[in-house]
């Protein structure tokens, strides 16, 4: 006869809308853009004019995790006309499964590089922050570091010194070399994340698209205990 083996249950979790997500994450000074949540294509037209053009726009919802994906996402949209078309088609893409959902506009913003950075808990060992190179090339490349929570800024440098591909954080392609205590700043304020919100289960950062050298948080996704 076999003992029974009492194993606890693990506890039912919940992904956060890119917008709630990003409002979780700023307090801790996270490199992300100033935003705006709207509910119509009246709306948009009005935050465009406000952030300035070009500006992104996104279907945002709890039960919408991957945008791209599904073609929820508007690049470059320079003009009132443009953005007015792109938030109209976007809302009408919304399914009776995406629950409650919301047009999130944001500024346009363009890099040549593309990092990811995150933070998740490890059944085993617990609480982890990460950082690699991101974007589409994430899963292909697979080059990341990782360190258990909490880190120093030692840390921090170590884990993105231990990186192979060096060559995109120099200078690269006319562009300076990624600011590394930016790099630094993003891993600590993960960290103090998974320290201070324990129902935080896990942070997405994808892509940190580096801008003049200085990494941005474009997307984020923020998965919590329900």
């Amino acid at each position: 006869m076999f003992a029974a083996v009492s194993t606890s249950a693990v506890p039912p979790t919940t992904t956060l809308s890119e917008a709630a997500s990003k409002q979780l994450l700023a307090p801790y000074g996270l490199p992300l853009l100033s935003e705006r949540v709207v509910s119509d294509a009246d709306g948009a037209v009005s935050a465009a004019g406000e952030l300035g053009f070009p500006v992104v726009a996104k279907l945002c919802g709890d039960a919408i995790a991957h945008k791209t994906e599904r073609g929820l996402v508007r690049l470059g949209l320079a003009d009132e006309a443009a953005v007015r078309r792109a938030a109209t088609e976007l809302l009408a893409a919304a399914t009776a499964d995406d629950g409650e959902v919301a047009v999130l506009v944001a500024p346009m913003v363009r890099g040549t590089r593309e990092l990811i950075a995150g933070m998740s808990v490890d059944p085993q060992f617990g609480p982890t922050v990460m950082i690699g190179v991101g974007g589409v090339l994430a899963e292909a490349v697979g080059d990341v570091a990782v360190r258990l929570v909490p880190i120093e800024r030692v840390d921090a440098a170590e884990m993105i010194d231990d990186l192979a591909t060096q060559a995109l954080l120099g200078e690269f392609r006319g562009e300076p070399a990624v600011d590394r205590e930016a790099l630094c700043d993003v891993l600590m304020a993960l960290s103090k994340v998974a320290v201070d919100r324990s129902e935080v289960v896990s942070v997405d950062l994808n892509p940190l698209v580096v801008v003049d050298g200085r990494p941005v948080a474009v997307d984020a996704l923020v998965e919590v205990v329900a």
